[in-house]
């Protein structure tokens, strides 16, 4: 079957970009070590910020020297995640100010697509994003289990754009609060806007030169225009 053409894919990360957890995804993880290995770390000096769920937890496993085999690590993914739900009820953080707004606006146009490019295992996405009910606004999604790095999984969500929507990397968005969106995007050809939303300050944002940069996404007209000239 043919794709169908699709003027502009959308790929969004998900925290720091879409929404604030208040630190639940890390205190899933460590609970989720300390379940399965009877090890206590709090995690807070493992850099999670733009980085992949596989890679974060493969620095978890050297720092304490363990192993997860294959059948493990899917153990040990499923224990985050039970760790996860029950830490979002009540929920933690929330959408980050006109994130709501703006994929309404995108669902609007008719040949536009929103997806996930997100470091996140998809069910940890799921759960963040079902959370504060947009999970429905995403036709489907690129997950940090599903390559070594971000870049990698930057290049197979464009090659979904294009196997899904024709859509070629130069019509891929990825809207990212970090320099390691950016520097995704750049890997898979796509055009990239930087959000200064998570913790990355706006100066070292600017220093990678992406195609726009943004404070937030409260007015989100500068972004949907600069889109629509791209479309």
């Amino acid at each position: 079957m043919a794709p169908t053409p699709t003027s502009l894919v959308w790929l969004f990360d998900v925290d720091g970009t879409l929404l604030l957890t208040k630190g639940a995804g890390r205190e899933a993880m460590s609970a989720a070590l300390r379940d399965h290995f009877a090890v206590d770390d709090d995690l807070t000096t493992i850099p999670f910020a733009g980085r992949t769920d596989a890679l974060i937890l493969s620095d978890v496993l050297q720092r304490h020297r363990l192993e997860l085999l294959d059948g493990d690590r899917e153990r040990f993914w499923g224990r985050v995640s039970v760790h996860m739900r029950l830490l979002m009820v009540p929920p933690r953080g929330g959408l980050l100010p006109g994130v709501r707004e703006l994929l309404g606006s995108i669902a609007d146009e008719p040949a536009w697509v929103c997806a996930l490019l997100t470091g996140n295992v998809s069910e940890m996405a799921r759960i963040k994003l079902q959370t504060f009910g947009v999970f429905d606004r995403f036709a489907w999604g690129a997950f940090g289990d599903e390559g070594p790095d971000r870049n990698a999984i930057a290049r197979l969500a464009v090659l979904r754009a294009m196997e899904r929507h024709g859509a070629p990397p130069e019509r891929c968005i990825v809207v990212g609060d970090t320099e390691h969106d950016v520097a995704c995007a750049r890997a898979a050809g796509a055009r990239c806007v930087a959000v200064a939303s998570g913790g990355t300050p706006r100066g070292r944002l600017e220093a990678e030169a992406p195609d726009l940069l943004l404070d937030d996404l409260t007015e989100p007209r500068r972004l949907l225009e600069w889109a629509q000239r791209l479309a």
